[in-house]
């Protein structure tokens, strides 16, 4: 499973509105425009500009978003022209399809769409209202902002980001227009600018009067300057020269947008996880970006965290803080490899022994239990493969969390379910917590807990679609075991 960043801070603002009989129209109207399959082509159609929203009513996320999507629609529709903010409740069957043409994997989502909804990107910007009314603006307005001062200058270039300035003798042509369209294409990623004055940007040749492209970051070499003008190619150069040699993982806020790309990124993802304050920090350093500049050109990207700010990487990876310093990579096939209490100079060799193929993957487990004498059994992942792969039994499989409310609430009546079978030796029921243990992949597509899957007992896997009641249980074992293995509970026993 790929790797995500969770990275969402929701200002939550309870606002009572309408209370009296003279509240005003602004106070009772809605300014987040409500669309749906039947209006969302035509009304997406008609603009140049809408950022939409797709939600469920459930989500608690889409909850505490709300009131400041409602605040800064507000504003926004002030603007000149007004620019619109939109929302679908993408949990709605019938808008089911938006939801899978627009890629909605979670709530909520956030997308910008242009030209009548012909471009599509993901909004990048801040949750709460004014964030996101600044953002929105940036966005709705020119893809690069003319530079014609130092203050514009500086409007354009933060230190801590990545920014794009093209030089230009003048503003026109199949170069400048191709920029543009570069400005466009990766706008909601990088703030954009063009020039005629190369004096006026803070790195790099003043003398220089282009074409040229300038990519400024805050990490290796600060600036880079391109020649390349066809906008594909441009584009990969910008995405290579914005992956840092190292990835730094802390408490910085500058840090996290590097950090989302790393994660992204379809490479294998080594990670050294070491304390910041140790004395040791600047040799481990030096040591790890040496590796990282030799293997920078293949397939491995190298992130440093700090272990204070890494405590959710420890909880996935099932790592301990006595392990520390550690370096683990993990593949594309979710394939981990861990070397626990490394010293800086046997990075070098251990990287160079996981490339050869001579290093064994590591898997995340709790402990085998020793008593497994429950209706339900526990599974972990060192005894997947003989109690689920290779028991010759019919399972019923659930990957739970232990903090999910819904888990607890299925757990006794999956207790009932294995009570009904306690005598029925070709049926198992069992658990997995899929937040302490490794899944095998491939198999299973865990996406939120619970997640139910039924085993046959001639190893068929497919998830559970049934009802979660005890009924249906027992009513989709029964229909779905093997014939060969038939024994189970009458309809007396329900």
């Amino acid at each position: 499973m790929a790797i995500r960043v969770w990275i969402a801070l929701f200002i939550c603002t309870f606002a009572l509105l309408g209370l009296t009989p003279h509240a005003s129209e602004s106070e009772s109207k809605e300014f987040v425009v409500t669309l749906d399959h039947s209006n969302f082509s035509d009304f997406v159609g008609q603009h140049k500009f809408i950022v939409v929203e797709f939600y469920a009513p459930w989500c608690g996320h889409c909850k505490k978003l709300a009131p400041e999507f409602e605040k800064a629609a507000q504003v926004l529709s002030q603007n000149d022209p007004p620019i619109f903010l939109a929302k679908v409740d993408a949990n709605e069957e019938a808008n089911k399809v938006l939801a899978s043409e627009f890629e909605i994997r979670g709530f909520p989502t956030i997308k910008i769409l242009r030209y009548g909804g012909s471009v599509v990107q993901d909004y990048k910007g801040p949750r709460e209202a004014d964030g996101i009314v600044s953002y929105v603006k940036k966005q709705s307005g020119p893809a690069s902002a003319e530079i014609k001062s130092s203050e514009d200058a500086d409007a354009v270039i933060d230190v801590n980001k990545i920014n794009i300035v093209g030089v230009f003798p003048e503003f026109s042509g199949e170069k400048f227009e191709n920029f543009t369209a570069l400005a466009e294409r990766l706008r909601a990623d990088y703030d954009f600018g063009h020039t005629s004055d190369a004096k006026l940007l803070p790195r790099g040749d003043s003398s220089v009067s282009g074409p040229v492209v300038r990519l400024f970051k805050p990490f290796d070499e600060l600036f880079i300057d391109f020649q390349e003008f066809d906008v594909d190619a441009l584009a990969k150069l910008v995405e290579e020269a914005t992956i840092p040699t190292v990835t730094v993982f802390n408490k910085d806020p500058n840090n996290h947008p590097f950090v989302i790309k790393f994660f992204n990124s379809p490479n294998a993802k080594a990670m050294l996880f070491v304390n910041f304050n140790s004395d040791l920090i600047d040799t481990f350093k030096s040591k790890y970006h040496e590796v990282a500049k030799q293997y920078k050109s293949s397939d491995i990207s190298f992130l440093i965290g700090d272990v204070e700010a890494s405590q959710g990487a420890f909880q996935y990876f099932g790592l301990k803080e006595d392990q520390v310093p550690l370096i683990i990579i993990q593949k594309n096939d979710g394939e981990k490899y861990l070397k626990p209490n490394v010293e800086p100079d046997h990075i070098a060799s251990w990287v160079k022994e996981f490339k050869d193929g001579k290093v064994k993957p590591f898997k995340k487990s709790e402990p085998t239990p020793e008593v497994n004498s429950e209706p339900v059994k526990v599974v972990v992942a060192d005894s997947f493969q003989d109690m689920v792969f290779n028991s010759g039994k019919n399972v019923l499989l659930e990957f739970y969390a232990p903090w999910c409310g819904h888990c607890k609430q299925l757990a006794p009546i999956l207790d009932e379910v294995a009570a009904s079978f306690e005598n029925d030796a070709d049926v198992m029921i069992a658990k997995i917590d899929a937040t302490a243990n490794d899944i095998p992949q491939g198999t299973f597509e865990v996406q939120g807990y619970p997640t139910l899957y039924f085993k046959s007992a001639s190893g068929k896997i497919s998830p559970y679609q049934g009802e979660r009641t005890k009924e249906g249980f027992i009513d989709y074992i029964q229909k779905n075991r093997d014939k060969a293995a038939e024994q189970g509970p009458g309809k007396d026993e329900l």
